[in-house]
């Protein structure tokens, strides 16, 4: 049989066809900061794979035996039960959502002026470093540097910058390995590089995390991908990372396929200690963090359902058939494609354009002019650095624009549909203009930030 979706739809919604006028409209109205949009001018939305899964018929299901008891409710046992398993870890807390875990974990971890070294952060975890008075410090691997090369492991992070790191005169804090690297591509960790990570922080006494977001899908591709591996479940794979680390922050809105919450698992009971009173304090008692009894269910459920390989392949299958398109298309993407998301290389496509004038923007922009497809840029709108006058001083390495897949919810022809409308940009893509930013906040600007076009 030829690979196919593993499961059928059960429920339908209508999808926003708007026109060429009223897309240029409305992007106009959210300062095109397409964060700003409403979701019925959206025909295909790619922003995030962050809480915009399809639920099951089973999570349906088991949220009707949500638990509301205020302290201690069925839902939470049957939910620690899962991620016990799944992870190994004693201590386990839920959170509304990864973020609250990552805010809860620095201020737990990092004194002022240390550093939180990572493969890469994203940007919520970067955010939550520096707001807990850290320094975010990313050492990628030299692969991740080559967008075209098929290297399979791009989100291994640099070994040898991370000796001279653990080494060097400042501080390391706590070590976060992001399973996949978002910020690097979509691209996955070998096991490998995990178990020496682990090693070296052992040697340094660092504490090493895992930002594990979507764990299911790098414990696939490692099963594709990485010798000694092919012989094992998604599972199996998954919990031997988790027991490499001493504990892990995830949101589970990506593999838990999920509309809200995520985990705070630790093997430290004096760490462990201190973050309980924090989550109690900001999030809710332990045993509900922020969540409901029903959302606690479906995301036992989830992280069941996200660790069957039927459903991770054809997943897999999907990102790579839309990058397939893409390609032939004349569009470069970040290889090999990832399973979240697909990678534009807008920098390559707009030459025309200088870092200043945001590439990826650009891109991003045009894709829901010319199709009504919303998705967002990592190019130098969301990393480049300026002065305080708003002149560029250090554009982002690359100029990439992420598709991001929702978990089961668009079929083949809408992904076809997103292709089509890249070809049609691809065909003149001198035509996209520039940008300039017009409003800024000083943290996270891609959020909130308003920009306009620059005149031809």
């Amino acid at each position: 049989m030829p690979l196919m979706e593993p499961y059928r739809v059960k429920v339908v919604e209508p999808i926003p066809i708007l026109t060429r006028a009223d897309r240029e409209a409305a992007m106009a109205r959210a300062g095109y900061n397409p964060f700003n949009l409403r979701a019925d001018e959206i025909t295909i939305d790619l922003l995030s794979d962050s809480g915009t899964g399809a639920l099951s018929a089973a999570q349906q299901a088991a949220s009707a035996i949500g638990d509301e008891t205020y302290a201690g409710s069925a839902s939470w046992f049957r939910f620690r039960e899962v991620v016990d398993e799944l992870t190994g870890y004693p201590h386990i807390f839920p959170v509304h959502q990864g973020r609250a875990a990552e805010r809860i974990l620095f201020n737990a971890l990092l004194e002022p002026g240390q550093l939180c070294v990572s493969n890469t952060h994203f940007d919520t975890t970067r955010a939550n470093v520096l707001l807990a008075g850290g320094t975010p410090v990313d050492l990628p691997c030299a692969a991740a540097a080559d967008l075209d090369s098929d290297h399979p492991f791009k989100g291994d992070i640099d070994l040898d910058a991370l000796r001279a790191t653990l080494a060097g005169p400042e501080s390391v804090g706590v070590v976060v390995m992001t399973i996949t690297n978002n910020g690097g591509g979509g691209q996955p960790v070998s096991m490998a590089n995990l178990t020496a990570v682990r090693d070296l922080c052992r040697e340094h006494g660092v504490p090493f995390f895992l930002d594990a977001a979507r764990f299911a899908e790098n414990a696939w591709l490692v099963v594709q991908r990485e010798p000694g591996w092919s012989d094992k479940t998604p599972a199996e794979v998954a919990r031997a990372a988790f027991e490499l680390a001493d504990g892990a922050v995830a949101s589970l809105k990506k593999d838990a396929i999920a509309h809200i919450g995520g985990f705070l698992a630790l093997r430290d009971p004096d760490l462990a200690a201190r973050c309980e009173l924090v989550l109690i304090a900001t999030e809710g008692f332990r045993t509900y963090g922020g969540l409901a009894g029903r959302d606690l269910e479906m995301l036992a459920q989830g992280l069941r359902e996200v660790v069957d390989p039927r459903y991770l392949a054809a997943r897999a299958a999907a990102t790579r058939y839309l990058g397939d398109l893409v390609k032939a298309a004349g569009v470069s993407i970040v290889e090999p494609a990832g399973i979240h998301a697909l990678y534009l290389n807008a920098g390559r496509l707009l030459t025309h354009l200088p870092p200043a004038q945001y590439p990826g923007h650009a891109l991003a922009t045009e894709l829901y002019l010319a199709g009504g497809i919303r998705c967002a840029e990592l190019g130098t709108l969301y990393l480049g650095e300026e002065d305080e006058n708003g002149a560029l001083v250090k554009p982002a390495p690359f100029e990439l624009v992420r598709l991001a897949i929702p978990r089961r919810v668009y079929t083949q022809s809408h992904l076809e549909y997103v292709a089509e409308v890249v070809a049609e940009i691809a065909k003149n893509p001198e035509r996209v203009p520039g940008y300039r930013m017009v409003s800024s906040p000083p943290l996270l600007r891609h959020f909130n930030c308003r920009v306009e076009p620059v005149p031809a």
